[in-house]
């Protein structure tokens, strides 16, 4: 589900069963992130999948990349492996106006 800078940070922020999802790449990552976020590189695919396993699928993902493409394909990922809650941050961190971590 896309969702806007709103939505999602409304949305995340009265959930307890939340999960953020960073789907960029390190450098991206080093140059800003959201707080709390988990990493898994959507760029390298066989460590995306593996990464992947080892989530709770009982839990609500937040995802973002830069723009929102990838993290619209990383929860359509998510959705084809069984995960009922994926929302997609749409305009990702470089249009994102709450709190980041550099």
């Amino acid at each position: 589900m896309d969702l806007t800078q709103q939505e999602w940070s409304e949305k995340l922020a009265a959930d307890d069963n939340a999960q953020i999802l960073d789907v960029r790449t390190d450098e991206e990552v080093e140059e800003k992130h959201l707080p709390n976020a988990k990493q898994m590189d959507i760029q390298n695919p066989p460590k995306f999948m593996e990464e992947l396993q080892k989530l709770d699928a009982s839990k609500n993902y937040y995802v973002y990349c830069r723009s929102g493409a990838r993290s619209a394909q990383a929860c359509a990922i998510l959705k084809s492996q069984g995960f009922e809650n994926c929302y997609n941050l749409l305009g990702g961190i470089s249009e994102w106006e709450g709190e980041t971590v550099s």
